[in-house]
């Protein structure tokens, strides 16, 4: 049966929704704001709560001194690869102290410093990157869920753990982060439509630096904003400019907050930027020029809070300079464990694949005890 043979059709025919058809949501109060929301340098600044500050102050800068040294140990062959955040460490310290110790991290790959920040030990953090170990840390004791390679993956994960622990009646709350190149993938819709559809405590922060790896923006979505796709989930969508960590501190509190009294989700861009290359082995002089890097530069996130809180005396040069010892010290500690040549089991291959082992499992791993055994008794012999 067509539509015109449908009963009433024909000239009383109207191909629109019927008169009961209401929107699900009001789409006004979802919208983000024209302009990303700013705290520094404006007069919101007056309510800056000093001990935090201080305290993203040494983080930043902590942090700052990480990247360079992670970076410097690719080059020495000690890290296999290394995603620096240099220009976005606002956005991982934010991240990693606006949640309580009962909630969840949901890190990708880029996001080594927010679970340093987090508590995570700067070894561990790096040592999926290193290639000796599954995933360097048990997830359960930082509640940082394990560092993501795959685009994000993490995110239904994100979206599981927190609709689990509200059904459960645990007061926990699921932040995910994901760069702007993850927001065209298909894990990340899907995400923020079970999250939505369920209300489940969860932020999202994408971490809008410009660039999936090569390729801008531009190419990728034509949405005014990334914060703009919340609205068609659902939920709020937040700008706040990325560098800016006192902006960001308090744009993801406001969202905890949100999905901790049960408002359900947000999805928070910060814009910023990306300093240096995708990983060392990207030429990020390619698909970008100089000029652009040099205008980012001079609206680096710890040189942004550095120069508000010495112009209103919350920090001193006491204060900066025992911030730089701190990052340094941490440096040096970093440097010298990683220096050391792990001690590797190769039977390891065989630990965590599955809870019991299959019969393919047992077999391979017989082999390889029966290898390992003959090449020490030929070593005795020699």
């Amino acid at each position: 049966m067509t539509v015109q043979e449908l009963p009433g059709a024909g000239a009383s025919y109207r191909p629109t929704p019927p008169p009961a058809w209401r929107p699900r949501t009001d789409a006004a109060p979802l919208l983000p704001d024209p302009e990303p929301y700013r705290v520094l340098g404006t007069p919101a600044a007056d309510k800056l709560d000093p001990e935090l500050m201080r305290r993203c102050y040494a983080e930043l800068v902590r942090g700052r001194r990480y990247n360079a040294q992670a970076t410097a140990l690719t080059r020495q062959g000690r890290l296999a690869v290394y995603p620096s955040t240099v220009g976005q460490e606002a956005c991982e310290i934010a991240a990693a102290l606006v949640l309580e110790e009962r909630d969840w991290l949901f890190p990708s790959y880029r996001d080594t410093l927010a679970a340093v920040a987090r508590g995570l030990d700067p070894v561990q953090a790096l040592t999926l990157l290193r290639g000796d170990w599954h995933t360097g840390y048990d997830p359960r004791e930082y509640r940082i869920a394990p560092l993501c390679t795959p685009l994000a993956t993490q995110l239904p994960h994100a979206v599981g753990l927190a609709h689990a622990a509200r059904l459960k009646g645990d007061d926990v709350v699921a932040l995910a982060m994901v760069g702007d190149g993850g927001t065209s993938e298909g894990d990340f819709h899907e995400a923020l439509n079970f999250a939505a559809v369920w209300q489940a405590p969860v932020v999202f922060l994408v971490q809008n630096n410009g660039f999936a790896i090569s390729v801008p923006l531009a190419k990728q979505t034509a949405a005014p904003t990334l914060a703009h796709k919340a609205v068609g989930y659902g939920m709020p969508g937040r700008l706040v400019d990325g560098n800016d960590v006192a902006a960001v501190h308090e744009v993801l509190a406001e969202a905890v907050h949100r999905a901790r009294s049960g408002g359900g989700p947000t999805l928070v861009e910060a814009i910023t930027y990306r300093i240096d290359a995708h990983t060392n082995a990207d030429d990020a002089t390619r698909y970008r020029e100089d000029d652009e890097v040099a205008a980012w530069k001079a609206h680096d996130p710890v040189e942004l809070l550095e120069r508000e809180l010495t112009s209103r005396g919350l920090l001193d040069e006491a204060g900066i300079e025992a911030a730089k010892q701190a990052a340094e010290t941490m440096a040096a500690a970093l440097r010298e464990r990683m220096n050391a040549d792990p001690v590797l089991n190769p039977m390891d291959l065989f630990s965590h694949v599955y809870a019991e082992r299959t019969d393919r499992l047992r077999e391979q791993a017989d082999m390889l005890r029966a290898e390992l055994e003959a090449e020490a008794e030929a070593e005795d012999r020699s």
